[in-house]
């Protein structure tokens, strides 16, 4: 007779998930000949060196006594070694932090002491920095530097590349190995845990979605945001990133043409300043393949410039940190219909979303209501703040707070942040469908719109707009645009003509910066 111990028949573990540390490892062994990294300084590494690199860090954190779940963080610039440790933390079960290089040092004191750092791995040009956050923090962690340096020991003293070491994934699916801290525009910055499960399954959105074949993918922003989540797909296809320090937009035009780059990741600012550049016309005998960009939001009418300078190449995603990165997207396709311009577009595959209002019913065809999702994607909740965590959690949705509507087509328009509606004489002002107004206006390089206090009306609408040079350009000609197209209402109250528009350290203009002056003395952002 057969024994019929259930533990034989038990299947509770075989549906646990995708995990990103297996497929890193996978990826490694395919192409280990491969170029997998260019860094800024021009040095190559393959796919086999950065495996060495990867299974060298998991026993070197083993060595300093790094406990399952323990936070490493980095403070760096762009480079592949920032990979390698991002990669060891996701294969061992640590919790990868990347810290943005242009933060500040409040900001990064924070993070540090919020998720219990153990370690602090940093590079040559933040070492004064790292050894600063070292000494002015009450949490008690480690630094080591990715470069040789006298005053603090190096990472890779010991590595070398004459030893092979098989690389054993050992996170679970449902385990937090990456802590990705927003902004803190409200306040605060706050850690979402991001699982391996989430992070396998962004990587699979986007393969899924995407062609990936073959792709020398440039990227100036750092891979401690966005631009991190292209490093799977890249590298699953035997592809190249090929690694900037920062945006210089003369070197990225020269290694466009010289270099056989055939894919770019942009945010919106970089993309202007590219059509702006004196040089933009050398990039019409460039094989590019894909431009993706995302990050923030962008104007319809610079969109379709760049479709008639890049060709039919435009990829857009939209996410946030508590669902990275592919929540909706436009593919190519998309970008070749003008009515289309101002569209999040659609759900990514696998990625459930529905536009909700606060009570979780969902809103009509055309009925701005709240974008909400669920699925494998969003996050485990906010680090240490369940309270925080319970109010973004609503009828089983994650509620983003970005207010939104769907038309008969089922594209999505993303009208504004919730926090960044002005309500003014009553009515519901959504800032970013006057810029796009504003922004299409031929002498306008940029414009930013928010509410400003006013005795009658509650909020004002003003505009801060910066020309294009030599380009004339009065005040009544957008007013009376935006009177136009949306009514008296939606109409600027007064047009501040700017050189700059302030930008946080991703690039996006930093709203919080344009309402500091006009909303510091008052109690809440509303009036």
């Amino acid at each position: 007779m057969h024994s019929s111990n259930t533990e034989h028949n038990d299947t509770s573990n075989l549906y646990t998930g995708p995990t990103i540390g297996d497929m890193i490892i996978t990826l490694l062994e395919r192409y280990p000949d491969r170029i997998a990294f260019i860094d800024p300084c021009g040095s190559t590494i393959t796919y086999r060196l950065l495996g060495l690199r990867i299974a060298y860090l998991l026993k070197r954190f083993e060595q300093i006594g790094l406990e399952r779940g323990a936070s490493i963080v980095q403070l760096c610039g762009n480079r592949a070694d920032v990979f390698a440790v991002m990669a060891a933390c996701y294969i061992g079960g640590y919790r990868s932090v990347t810290l943005h290089p242009m933060g500040g040092v409040d900001d990064q004191l924070f993070i540090l002491e919020n998720c219990q750092a153990r370690l602090l791995i940093t590079d040559a040009d933040r070492l004064e920095r790292s050894v600063k956050l070292l000494s002015d923090s009450k949490q008690s962690f480690s630094v080591l530097a990715h470069d040789p340096d006298q005053s603090v020991r190096c990472i890779w003293d010991q590595f070398t590349s004459l030893h092979s070491h098989r690389i054993v994934n050992r996170a679970a699916a449902n385990e937090v190995v990456r802590l990705i801290y927003t902004g803190g525009t409200t306040g605060r910055a706050k850690g979402v845990m991001g699982t391996s499960e989430s992070l396998a399954t962004n990587a699979l959105i986007r393969m899924a979605a995407h062609n990936w074949t073959d792709l020398k993918l440039l990227c100036s922003t750092p891979l401690s945001h966005s631009a991190g989540t292209l490093i799977l797909p890249v590298l699953w296809h035997g592809g190249t990133l090929v690694l900037h320090a920062g945006f210089e937009p003369d070197r990225l035009i020269s290694d466009l043409v010289e270099n056989r780059i055939n894919a770019l990741y942009l945010v919106p600012t970089m993309i202007y300043r590219l059509l702006d550049h004196p040089r933009i016309n050398e990039l019409s005998s460039t094989k590019l393949k894909m431009l993706m960009y995302g990050s923030a939001p962008i104007s319809p009418a610079r969109l379709i410039q760049a479709r008639s300078v890049f060709g039919p190449v435009l990829i857009q995603h939209y996410g946030m940190s508590e669902a990275p990165t592919v929540v909706l997207g436009m593919n190519e396709a998309d970008h070749l219909d003008d009515s289309l311009m101002a569209s999040a577009g659609k759900p990514y595959p696998g990625v459930t979303v529905k536009i909700l209002d606060n009570d979780g019913h969902e809103v009509s065809v055309g009925e701005v209501g709240e974008i909400c999702i669920r699925g494998p994607l969003v996050m485990k909740g906010y680090l240490n703040e369940p309270h925080l965590t319970a109010q973004v959690f609503k009828y089983g949705w994650f509620y983003s707070g970005d207010l939104a509507y769907q038309n008969e087509r089922g594209y999505f328009f993303i009208v504004d942040r919730s926090k960044d509606m002005i309500i003014s004489g009553g009515f519901n002002i959504y800032p970013k469908e006057i810029e796009n107004i504003i922004a299409q206006h031929p002498a306008v390089a940029s414009v930013g719109v928010i509410g400003v206090p006013d005795a009658d009306w509650g909020e004002a609408v003003r505009a801060f707009v910066v020309r294009k040079p030599n380009e004339p350009l009065a005040e009544s000609a957008l007013v009376d645009m935006v009177r136009k197209a949306k009514g008296s209402i939606h109409a600027p109250k007064q047009v501040i003509f700017v050189d700059s528009l302030p930008l946080t350290a991703l690039g996006k203009i930093d709203k919080k910066a344009l309402r500091a002056e006009f909303w510091s003395s008052k109690t809440r952002g509303v009036n």
